[in-house]
C-alpha cells in the first residue's frame, strides 16, 4: 500500500467512523447521510454517480447502506478503502451489541425480565414500520402485492430456509415473464478502480463460497464452520438489506438451536437503538451462542461472515453495472423479488415477532404506541426502543 493510499483510507476511516457513531433511523437515513457527506459536502463523486451507486446496490442481495459505502470507500482509495470504510461504518454498533450480549449472557438473572420483553415488543413495532415502508416502496401495484401475500402465505405454512429460497426463484422468474420495468435514465459513468478480470474472481468466490461452504461441512464438520456458513449465506441472500435479514438469521440460529427464541427477539429490539447497519445484529447473535465459538470470538466471526458477500458482490459488479443496468429482464426480476422479500419479512413480522412478543393484551397496546411513536409522531427508534424496555420493565412489576 502506498503511501497516498494510506493516506486516503485513513481519511475515509475517520469519515465513516464519525457516520457509524451518529447514524440512526436506517439503511434509507444512512444513504441520505451518506449523499450529504460525500455529495454536497466532500465532494468525493457526482449526484447522477452516486445515485448509480446506490441503484446498483439495490439490485444487488445484501445491505444496500453498508454495500454503498464499501463503493464508495472502493472508488476513493482501493481495497484499503472499502475495508477503513466498513470498519468504521460497521464496528461501533457491532461492539456495543456484543457487550450488550455478554451482559445478558453473564447476568441473566439480574436483568428485569420485563425490560427484556419490552425489547421484544418494540420488535413488532419495528417490522411493523418496516413492511409498511417497504411495500409502499416496492409493492405499488396489485400484481406485486399479490406477489408479496403469495410469499407471506409460503413462509407461514412451510417456514424454513429452502421455502424462502423458492419464493424468491420463484418470484424472479414471474418477474422476468410478467413484469415491465420503467425506461432506464440517463448516468454518469462511476470511476471504477476494479478491472473486469479481477471483478469476475471476486463474483466466483462469491459463488464458489455460497456453495462450497455446505460441501466443506460435510467433509469437516464443526460448529465455526456451520456459524460461518449460516451467516454467510444469510448475507448473501437477502434482497432489499436491513430488516429482511431477520427470516433468514432466525431460521439459521433460533431453529437450529443456536439461540433461544427469547434472546433473539430482546437482541433484535436493541439492535435498532444503535446507530449503523443493521446487519450487525449477527454480531449479537454470534456472541450469545449456546455452543462455541460465542462471545467476542463467536461475535466477530458471525459479522465477518455476514458482510463478507456485501464485499464480494460490490467488487464484482460494479466492472460489469454499465452492462448489466442496460438488461430490462434483469430489472425486471429484480421487481419480481423484492415483492417477494416484502412478503418474507411480514412471514417474519407474525412467527416469531408476534408470536414471541406479543403474550398478552398490554403488549399489544404498546407495541401500538411504538408503532404510532415510529410512523406518526416521529420518535427516533432509540428513544422508542428505550421507552418500550423501561415500559416493559414498569408493567412487569406492576402485573401479578
Amino acid at each position: 500500500m502506498n503511501e497516498q493510499t494510506s493516506r486516503g483510507a485513513w481519511q475515509v476511516f475517520v469519515v465513516f467512523l464519525r457516520l457509524g457513531l451518529t447514524s440512526f433511523g436506517g439503511p434509507v437515513a444512512h444513504l441520505g447521510y451518506f449523499r450529504t457527506e460525500f455529495v454536497e459536502r466532500r465532494r468525493w463523486l457526482g449526484e447522477a454517480a452516486y445515485a448509480d451507486l446506490v441503484a446498483l446496490c439495490q439490485f444487488l442481495p445484501g445491505p444496500a447502506s453498508s454495500q454503498v459505502g464499501l463503493g464508495l470507500g472502493l472508488v476513493r482509495a482501493g481495497y484499503a478503502g472499502a475495508l477503513a470504510a466498513w470498519a468504521g461504518f460497521t464496528l461501533p454498533s457491532a461492539l456495543a451489541l456484543i457487550a450488550l450480549a455478554l451482559g445478558i449472557a453473564q447476568a441473566a438473572d439480574a436483568l428485569p425480565a420485563g425490560l427484556l420483553h419490552g425489547l421484544k415488543v418494540v420488535a413488532v413495532a419495528v417490522v411493523a414500520q418496516a413492511v409498511w415502508g417497504m411495500a409502499r416502496g416496492l409493492c405499488p401495484d396489485w400484481p406485486r402485492r399479490l406477489l408479496m401475500l403469495a410469499a407471506a402465505v409460503l413462509l407461514i405454512v412451510w417456514p424454513g430456509a429452502l421455502a424462502q429460497l423458492l419464493a424468491i426463484g420463484l418470484a424472479a422468474l414471474i418477474g422476468m415473464a410478467f413484469m415491465r420495468p420503467a425506461a432506464d435514465t440517463a448516468h454518469e459513468p462511476l470511476p471504477i478502480p476494479v478491472s473486469r478480470r479481477t471483478g469476475a474472481a471476486w463474483l466466483a468466490l462469491f459463488f464458489f463460497m455460497l456453495a462450497g461452504l455446505p460441501l466443506l461441512m460435510l467433509v469437516w464438520p464443526s460448529q465455526a464452520l456451520a456459524m460461518v456458513d449460516a451467516f454467510y449465506r444469510a448475507g448473501a441472500l437477502v434482497f432489499g438489506g436491513g430488516h429482511v435479514v431477520l427470516p433468514l438469521l432466525q431460521t439459521s440460529v433460533v431453529s437450529t438451536g443456536w439461540v433461544d427464541s427469547d434472546t433473539f427477539l430482546a437482541g433484535y429490539g436493541a439492535a435498532q437503538a444503535v446507530p449503523g447497519p443493521l446487519f450487525t445484529f449477527a454480531a449479537f447473535l454470534g456472541a450469545s451462542m449456546q455452543t462455541a465459538p460465542s462471545g467476542w470470538l463467536g461475535g466477530l466471526l458471525a459479522l465477518l461472515a455476514i458482510f463478507l458477500p456485501a464485499f464480494l458482490l460490490v467488487a464484482g459488479a460494479l466492472p460489469f453495472w454499465e452492462t448489466l443496468r442496460a438488461h430490462a429482464r434483469a430489472r425486471a426480476a429484480l421487481m419480481g423479488v423484492n415483492a417477494a422479500v416484502v412478503g418474507l419479512l411480514l412471514a417474519a413480522l407474525w412467527n416469531p415477532v408476534i408470536t414471541g412478543g406479543i403474550r398478552q393484551p398490554v403488549d399489544a397496546a404498546l407495541a401500538l404506541a411504538a408503532l404510532l411513536a415510529l410512523m406518526r409522531w416521529k420518535w427516533p427508534p432509540w428513544l422508542v426502543v428505550a421507552a418500550c424496555a423501561a415500559l416493559g420493565w414498569a408493567t412487569d412489576r406492576m402485573l401479578p
